[in-house]
């Protein structure tokens, strides 16, 4: 090869690595990336040994089905799963994914995997939050750096009310604290705290319904297709609810219909 071309060649970057059917089924394996969060392994658990999590069953199932290894590959945090996604480290992403209409200028979704939402959480003996006149009351807390805040921005909750700066994972002690009144989390933590603490009180819903879906590149629509006809097949049946049930609660299954606007 000539010499310019061999420069040109370790100049351009590499193409990234295509995930659609054809390559997934050559290679035997489906990549799975996601972002482990220590304490947080109800959909997605990477440690050996354990309870795979809700999602995690999900995808194994698929992966049986077609004959596939299923292989979780870790992103060092959540802003880098939709890059290291299109640079093709893997074919999907997944683990408490929020399907956003910014992350879809980038990517495509799957179906549903599960709902989510926003929820305000008091703590007993303090009423259950039902309008947001009685929210615009109290002292609110939510950790900091995320979306939840434009929530109740939106439900004119007065900023001097809204305390933002609750590091992650930590919204739920400093309720019980009495640093804040009530909380916004969305409402998969809020049934699991309320799982292990019947003192928490789960009232009104904020913003619209939405979804964690699994996050694909634009261009594998096969992929895609596959895993929708893999979801939709399995709430067709018993085991969506038994997996909620086992994952997350008997009460689940009710709040999460309420999430949905059902």
């Amino acid at each position: 090869m000539p010499r310019f071309l061999l420069l040109l060649c370790l100049l351009l970057p590499a193409a990234p690595a295509r995930a659609d059917w054809d390559q997934v089924a050559a290679r035997g394996t489906l990549r799975v990336l996601a972002v482990p969060v220590p304490g947080e392994t109800e959909f997605l658990d990477l440690r050996p040994g354990q309870p795979p999590g809700f999602e995690q069953e999900l995808l194994r199932s698929f992966a049986r089905q077609h004959k596939l290894r299923l292989e979780l590959v870790t992103a060092a945090g959540w802003n880098r799963l939709v890059p290291e996604l299109l640079a093709g480290r893997a074919d999907l992403i997944a683990g408490r994914f929020t399907d956003t209409p910014a992350r879809r200028e980038a990517i495509t979704f799957s179906v549903p995997v599960f709902p989510t939402r926003a929820v305000v959480v008091t703590r007993k003996p303090a009423l259950p939050v039902t309008s947001v006149e009685a929210l615009r009351r109290l002292k609110v807390g939510l950790v900091g750096g995320t979306s939840l805040a434009e929530l109740l921005a939106a439900a004119g909750v007065p900023a001097a009310q809204v305390d933002a700066t609750i590091p992650s994972g930590g919204a739920f002690a400093a309720l019980k604290a009495g640093r804040v009144e009530a909380v916004v989390e969305e409402v998969s933590g809020a049934i699991l705290a309320a799982r292990s603490d019947s003192s928490l009180q789960l009232g009104l819903f904020l913003g619209p319904p939405g979804a964690y879906a699994w996050g694909l590149r634009k261009d594998d629509a096969e992929l895609r297709r596959r895993l929708n006809e893999h979801l939709d097949a399995v709430r067709r049946t018993p085991t969506w609810s038994r997996l909620v049930v086992e994952y997350f609660g008997e009460s689940a299954l009710d709040v999460l219909k309420k999430a949905r606007g059902e």
